[in-house]
């Protein structure tokens, strides 16, 4: 059987003949004219079925290769691979992002293999150097369960291949060794691989998941390659460093000492970094002096592979432009002294390419029988096809071309996007009398003529063969939109706050409040050793904490205003500081669930459940929902069709699909008659939203429209004169809107986005229209689960957490500032009719770096934004902006706040290492947003010192470019002012005065008191049996890993939390220590002495007491029984204070340790 796309072709003559030609061994190229994209890919599909052969498919452009890419894989969803161009900065980088990378490693590794792969490319991605594939082929190995292969050289071997050695894998192209364990993550898998040896032996390998850090499952083996595509060999160094040297001299004999500065600086960094012998991405654009043998990914395709070329003159235009671009941009850089004159030669030319391609059978296609310079293929086939006319959601013209098609005898394919598309279209089709077959994939059926087949796959166009009987329709000409193609990507679970605790934070301890951390201090007490942490406080007060006390210690996170006061030891003023807090959150929690039940007792307008229309209209929707947004729709939904009144407020990232969550509402309301609100803070966000309504709502016959200032006197008189007599159903504006003179006929629904940038006034009149109207606020910060949690049941929330699937990652560099760098980021955006970003903020000096990129980039158009501007001002230079009258915005920080431009895909920020890091991940997810490759500079200057806190600085934003541990960081700083928008203005100063977690912890309680349930005060256990309880820098190296389990451990509750943290130990350090397994087994006893009220356990010689704090956890009746089963070694007095004695075999801890856990477990399980 074959696939429902082949079964017509096959049944082709002419189609056979041209299977049969591809596919002679003498066969040097065929061409093949009259086909389009789409059409393209289907008939490579069908040439290459059953792709027993690799393919190399060369397009003219990167935006192409990625749309034939998502093409093909309709016809072989596991086999089509995407070969990005590589991206070389000749300049100094610090890090950057390693996506790109990813990609084209994938590729070489699955030739190298001999995986039968179609793999897509730009003609200029073809045209780079690689590696020699002996090289790179001599360092993949795979390691399997009983190899013996040596820790400390496999460490070594992996530094070569390009991994960094880190103390926990966080992401791609990291290693770690922690005693006989090693964590590493291949640039080339999905998860990475715990192995674990026993000496040399490999003793088992286990996938981990990368933000728990546990083990997930076993696997047999483990391939691992290279973390870059220059893998460097002792040989190639040392070719590399005589032909620098050589070609230095050169450059110097011809151009003299000019400019020499900068080039013998790089020339002298690149042979340190040669004599290293470790890889640098700097040694990139030095390609040609490693391998001058001038290797390009044909040498890594099979003989028998197909080569196709897309649009041959298209592809000698590009190749040969290209060719002349890079001379070019060489010259001047040449000129600079930035590049050495063989650092040109890091790619082919066009002629050299016509000779890689003659080495196989390459397959020509062309839309139109065009010239082909070059080529003279063997055979040629003129197809005749027909492109398909869009219906735009007009089904009853789809039915007639089936009809008139199934005349003819044709099959027909019909491509729906999604599931739901797909069975919405087959009722349609039978209701008209057509009989129609839903398959939910295209994989091996039968498809006889004049058969019709629905399939909810996405191609970018639909296509008809005139001679083969066959026509296949697109979800783009059905409903005049296409779903986009998603990947599904791994969400990590977030971490706890406290595991990033460094020396140097700040601390709050809920006894004595804020001090600042130092370290762990291992202590000698009573000859035993303990771990401390030791907290400074004001002045020269210390506080030493046992760190099995780290439940009483959160990190500080305030609200981002600078460094907190340290509190004083012992003085009243912390509990004074409390207590202020508490009865602020008490009057706010009490306004809240009064509101709350004002709300619930209010009859709102009860909207009517969705009509066909309504699934029509979100069928229309490109792209494929996330669960996330499923969820939030579904809670707005429930919410509107119940009697109460709607008061939701729906958190997340700008481009997460918030605004469809309220165009759905929108069209909700507006089918039952009513008016809709949608009110935005500036007039460009209220352009925005009004542009995107208009689009969604193109089919559909409502009135939508937006009053801002942009529109004139009389152009607002006629629009509010329309609201009230109701002849508009959706307003789109700004304050505007809650001016005097606006009435409204019947409003249904108010969408207010991002309510916290609105004023006092403004967010009275908003609360007052909540009171009767449905509301629906908006906010792109994001917000603490925590809270979200604890609000639940006063305040309604939903939370859209998963990013949209089709945004290319951006590729980020954290770089030096170099003028040359600059010009070229901006005019390769410019080239390629994107937008630029540059962030600069330093109002007052401006007026020079508009200057200085004019200088720079005389082609650019550029304009000037900063929040000092007059508001009218600044919002016409956005407009502008926005409609690309400019290529480059130069501004503040000031667009951090939720624009939404996608035509803008690069970011160069100034100095960035004077901002903070929530800024910069706010910053970066500016661009990015639409399906395009797009770039974050972040440049430093080039201090003559680097101050150690600058350091530190450009160490996070590193971090920063694979989405490490900065990121938690700035998710974390993100969300804390989340919560400080959600629970107003007043609540901030209180935030920051005892720190977020502890705030956290003070509203909790209270909300739960005022729900009416009792809080029992805990008890505090100590516990005084004289053991070695601490990890030890043998087991555990790493202070902040230690300070992660210490607070695990700190946590344990119960059985499981003990048997949990046991298991994570042996997965991730080996063995677990005597020592550290006395410190679990005290923090479990501490747990069941919590449950029984004890409060403190001693041993002394033969005996261990346990002292209760009281008779309540007890009674008479549950004691008799306990006391009955262990009447040979426990006892019970009541007087002075109630306390159980404990009779042991002898007087060592260890065996008082064993017999505590014991006799608590059996109290324990009495009493439950």
């Amino acid at each position: 059987m074959t696939p429902l796309w082949l079964e017509p072709m096959d049944r082709w003559t002419e189609f056979r003949r041209l299977k049969e030609m591809v596919y002679k061994e003498d066969t040097g190229s065929v061409e093949l004219v009259g086909l389009n994209q789409s059409q393209k890919c289907h008939m490579l599909a069908s040439v290459l079925y059953p792709l027993e052969r690799s393919c190399l498919y060369i397009t003219s452009g990167d935006a192409e290769a990625r749309r034939i890419q998502e093409d093909l894989l309709f016809f072989y969803p596991e086999k089509v691979m995407l070969f990005p161009e590589r991206e070389v900065l000749l300049y100094n980088v610090a890090a950057q992002s390693t996506e790109i990378t990813e990609q084209r490693l994938q590729v070489i590794e699955a030739l190298l293999l001999k995986q039968n792969v179609i793999v897509v490319a730009s003609i200029q991605a073809v045209l780079a150097l690689q590696c020699p594939p002996q090289v790179f082929k001599d360092n993949i190995f795979t390691l399997k369960v009983g190899d013996i292969a040596p820790l400390e050289q496999l460490s070594e071997k992996l530094v070569r291949m390009g991994y960094e050695r880190v103390s926990a894998v966080e992401g791609k192209g990291q290693f770690s060794v922690r005693g006989g364990i090693l964590d590493v993550f291949p640039l080339t898998s999905d998860d990475p691989y715990r192995i674990e040896f026993f000496d040399d032996e490999v003793d088992s390998i286990r996938i981990f998941d990368v933000s728990s850090q546990r083990s997930v499952e076993k696997v047999e083996n483990a391939t691992i390659s290279p973390a870059r595509e220059l893998v460097l060999t002792k040989d190639a160094i040392a070719g590399a460093r005589d032909r620098i040297n050589k070609s230095y001299a050169g450059y110097i004999k011809e151009h003299g000492r000019k400019g020499q500065g900068t080039l013998k600086g790089k020339v002298d960094l690149v042979l340190d970094k040669l004599s290293e012998g470790v890889y640098d991405s700097l040694l990139e654009g030095y390609f040609s002096f490693l391998y001058p043998g001038r290797n390009t990914l044909f040498d890594y395709l099979d003989d028998s592979a197909l080569v196709v070329l897309d649009e041959p003159a298209r592809l000698r235009e590009r190749g040969m432009g290209y060719g002349l671009e890079m001379q070019e941009h060489f010259k001047e850089l040449l000129e600079k002294g930035e590049v050495l004159p063989e650092q040109l030669y890091n790619t082919i030319d066009y002629h050299d390419f016509l000779i890689k391609v003659s080495g196989y059978t390459s397959l020509l296609m062309q839309a139109l029988p065009t010239s082909r310079p070059g080529f003279k293929p063997d055979a040629s086939f003129h197809i005749t096809a027909r492109s398909i006319p869009a219906y735009h959601g007009k089904l009853q013209l789809l039915v007639e071309d089936i009809e008139h098609w199934r005349k003819k005898g044709y099959s027909v394919l019909l491509l729906t996007g999604s599931k739901s598309r797909g069975e919405g279209l087959i009722s349609f089709l039978r209701d008209s009398g057509l009989d129609a077959t839903y398959k939910e994939h295209a994989g091996n059926q039968y498809m006889a003529p004049g058969q019709i087949m629905v399939v909810p796959g996405i191609l970018s166009s639909g296509f008809e063969y005139l001679d083969a009987g066959f026509a296949v329709v697109s979800d783009k000409e059905i409903y005049g939109t296409q779903k986009r193609r998603t990947q599904r990507r791994k969400t990590g679970r977030k971490l706890e706050s406290f595991t990033d605790l460094k020396i140097g934070d700040y601390v709050v301890h809920e006894n004595h409040g804020i001090g600042k951390y130092l370290g762990i201090k291992t202590l000698l007490v009573d000859g035993q050793k303990r771990d401390y942490l030791n907290i400074k406080y004001a002045g020269t007060d210390r506080l030493y904490v046992p760190v099995e006390q780290l439940d009483m210690i959160q990190p500080y996170v305030g609200m981002g205003e600078g460094a907190p006061k340290l509190s004083k030891l012992g003085g009243a003023e912390w509990q004074r500081t409390k207590n202020r807090v508490r009865k602020s959150i008490q009057k706010l929690a009490i306004d809240l669930v009064k509101l709350y039940a004002v709300r619930e007792a209010i009859e709102g307008h009860r909207f009517s459940p969705d009509t066909e229309w309504q699934k029509q209209f979100e069928d229309m929707f490109p792209y494929q929902e996330t669960p996330d947004q499923l969820q939030a729709i579904e809670e707005v939904k429930r919410d509107m069709e119940s009697p109460k009144v709607m008061d939701r407020l729906l958190c997340g990232d700008v481009g997460y699909g918030k605004t469809e969550v309220a165009i759905r509402a929108a069209f909700k309301a507006v089918m039952d008659g009513k008016q809709v609100a949608v009110l935005a803070p500036t007039t460009i966000l209220a352009q925005q939203h009004y542009n995107t309504f208009v689009e969604r709502f193109e089919n559909f016959p409502f009135t939508i429209q937006v009053l801002s200032r942009f529109k004139t006197p009389a152009e607002q008189r006629e629009i509010v004169k329309a609201i009230k007599t109701g002849g508009v159903d959706i307003i789109i504006g700004t304050h505007r809107l809650l001016g005097k003179d606006v009435k409204f006929k019947d409003l249904g629904l108010l969408i207010v986005d991002e309510e916290q940038r609105f004023g006092v006034s403004h967010k009275e009149t908003i609360k007052d229209i909540k009171k009767n109207v449905d509301v629906l606020t908006l906010t792109a910060t994001p917000i603490p689960r925590t809270l979200h949690m604890s609000l639940m049941g006063i305040r309604d929330i939903s939370i859209i957490e998963t990013p949209p699937e089709d945004r290319y990652p951006v590729q980020t560099y954290v770089v030096e500032y170099n003028e040359s760098l600059i010009r070229d980021a901006i005019l390769r955006e410019i080239q390629r009719g994107g937008q630029v970003y540059f962030v600069y903020n330093r109002v007052k000096s401006m007026d020079y770096a508009m200057q200085k990129i004019s200088q720079l980039v005389p082609e650019a158009k550029i304009a000037m934004a900063h929040g000092q501007m007059s508001e009218s001002l600044l919002e016409s230079i956005m407009m502008d902006f926005y409609d690309h009258k400019y290529d480059v915005l130069l501004c503040s920080s000031i667009i951090e706040n939720g624009l939404d431009i996608p035509n803008v895909n690069t970011l160069i920020v100034y100095n960035a290492d004077r901002f903070g890091l929530s800024q910069l991940y706010q910053l970066r997810g500016r661009v990015g947003r639409s399906n395009r490759l797009a770039y974050a500079y972040f440049t430093f200057q080039k201090d003559k010192i680097i101050t150690e806190q600058a350091e530190k600085r450009l160490q996070t934003i590193k971090q920063f470019t694979e989405f490490g541990s900065g990121f938690k960081i700035a998710m974390r700083d993100l969300e804390i002012r989340g919560a400080g928008n959600i629970l107003g203005g007043e609540q901030h100063g209180h935030m920051a005065a005892v720190g977020y977690e502890l705030y956290y912890k003070l509203l909790e309680d209270t909300i739960r008191t005022l729900k009416g349930e009792e809080l029992v005060q805990p008890v505090e256990t100590v516990i005084n049996i004289k053991v070695n309880a601490h990890i030890d820098q043998d087991y555990i190296a790493e202070e902040s890993h230690k300070m992660e389990f210490y607070k695990k451990i700190a946590a344990i509750n119960g059985l499981e939390d003990k048997n949990d943290v046991e298991d994570e130990l042996v997965d991730r350090f080996g063995d677990i220590p005597a020592s550290v397994q006395n410190l679990i087994d005290i923090a479990y006893i501490k747990a069941l002495a919590r449950k029984v009220r004890i409060t403190e356990i001693t041993h002394k010689g033969t005996m261990v007491r346990m002292r209760l704090a009281d008779n309540m956890a007890i009674t008479p009746k549950k004691l008799m029984p306990i006391l009955n089963e262990n009447r040979n070694r426990l006892s019970f007095t009541s007087s002075p204070f109630p306390t159980f004695t404990i009779k042991l075999r002898d007087f060592l801890p260890d065996t008082a340790l064993e017999a505590a856990r014991e006799t608590l477990e059996a109290i324990v399980h009495h009493l439950e």
